[in-house]
């Protein structure tokens, strides 16, 4: 591709990085725009990721190519989205982990049977819609493709992993089903993840206008949480460097290695099957524990507050464009309205029991319900969403809380489907 004539040639790396910083200009203007107090924010980076990839995917595959002499290898582009899609969901969930950690242990000390109930109930009732959705399939028919009932609930569990935004449901769906439906699990994730994004996204700013919230009442309730420290550090602290990056840097290296210990699931039907907390559970689980502790005697494991809000963001914003653009791509090649329907169902279903259940039930505060259901929906944009519309990073808490819950709850229950419904 060249610009401005031919005059300024863009090939290769060049390319997509321009198109990576192009997708963020325009999607962070798409954000901007506000209806009735309500905008995309950071998930307007997605939509026009999910643009991009509908119509420039195939001019973007053929840019990135690695020429060798005469030789052309196999273009990389699903490759190096990935790499742009791993780096940005490691300085998101890191960031989230880091801001969360010095309130997550107390806040988990006073609702963690709420968190972890809440979490089991969310997947448990994406499970039963998914179900709902296999036996609407019997009597509707199963699609113009499909003609088993084990090809359909393949088609299903993607479908449910797409909705719930759950990579680790769907690699562990693609591990249990059948080789020839592996390809129906795909299908079904592609079509389902688009909405699965936007539709919490939606949910969680529209929620604190359909109830009237008084936000500063909200916030107030989640500052009042002690910080979980007996005493405070008064000496002075070694710093590794003046931002905070090697803290941060050797967390995610511990999150990564911790993320990919594989847990061997040996219950009837399950053999051969193994569980991990994934790069996103690790990265998370360990920032927890640097942000709670903060140091290590008189050094300091704590990153600059500035430096993990704009970590955050530039995060969100890598993860947006890596997923998207493929995501866009993958949505066109293999649309279907009534597979798409059913990604809605699996996406709103769930987040309203949820919710019902966190205000009624469990008497959770209005913040900590909401940072409850991105967590158990498994949603990171949502995440980042809440926080702006919330006006504070302590909304976390209630995500890290509750994902890890979810995201072991959301394989095993893809995987019981499958086995259910052979």
């Amino acid at each position: 591709m060249t610009l401005f004539g031919g005059v300024i040639p863009v090939t290769g790396i060049t390319f997509l990085l321009f198109c990576v910083f192009a997708i963020a200009a325009v999607g962070y203007s798409l954000g901007r725009i506000t209806i009735k107090g309500v905008n995309l924010g950071t998930a307007g980076v997605f939509i026009v990721a999910l643009i991009f990839g509908c119509f420039f995917y195939e001019p973007l595959m053929n840019q990135l190519v690695i020429k060798t002499g005469d030789t052309v290898s196999a273009n990389f582009t699903n490759n190096a989205l990935k790499i742009i899609e791993s780096m940005g969901l490691i300085l998101f969930v890191t960031s989230v982990g880091f801001i969360a950690g010095p309130k997550f242990f107390s806040n988990m000390k006073k609702n963690f049977k709420s968190y972890v109930l809440l979490g089991i109930i969310i997947i448990i009732a994406g499970g039963l819609s998914g179900i709902g959705c296999i036996y609407l399939g019997e009597v509707f028919g199963y699609g113009s493709t499909i003609e088993t009932r084990e090809g359909f609930t393949a088609m299903i569990v993607g479908l449910m992993s797409g909705s719930l935004t759950s990579t680790p449901a769907f690699s562990a769906a693609k591990d249990t089903v059948l080789p020839q439906y592996e390809s129906l699990v795909s299908v079904g994730h592609g079509i389902a993840y688009i909405f699965g994004v936007l539709g919490v996204v939606l949910f969680v700013q529209l929620v604190p206008k359909f109830t009237k919230a008084n936000m500063d009442e909200e916030r107030a309730k989640l500052t009042a949480i002690d910080d979980g420290h007996a005493k405070s550090y008064t000496g002075k602290l070694i710093e590794l460097d003046g931002f905070g990056f090697c803290a941060f840097a050797l967390a995610a290296i511990v999150g990564v290695l911790v993320g990919a210990i594989k847990i061997p699931l040996t219950a009837k039907g399950l053999s051969g099957t193994t569980f991990a907390l994934t790069t996103t559970g690790g990265c998370l689980l360990m920032a927890l524990v640097f942000g709670h502790f903060s140091r290590i005697g008189k050094i300091s494991i704590m990153p600059k507050e500035s430096t993990l809000k704009v970590f955050r963001e530039l995060g969100l914003m890598l993860f947006l464009i890596g997923a998207g653009i493929p995501g866009g791509a993958e949505f066109v090649a293999n649309f279907d309205i009534m597979y798409f329907v059913y990604g809605v169902i699996m996406t709103i279903f769930p987040m309203i029991i949820g919710f019902i259940i966190a205000r009624y039930v469990l008497k959770l505060s209005l913040l900590n319900n909401l940072g409850s259901i991105t967590g158990g929906m498994t949603s990171t944009p949502a995440l980042g969403t809440l926080i702006n519309t919330a006006g504070t990073e302590e909304v976390a808490a209630a995500y890290a809380a509750t994902y890890p819950i979810a995201l072991i709850a959301v394989v095993l229950v893809s995987q019981f489907m499958i086995l259910i419904f052979k």
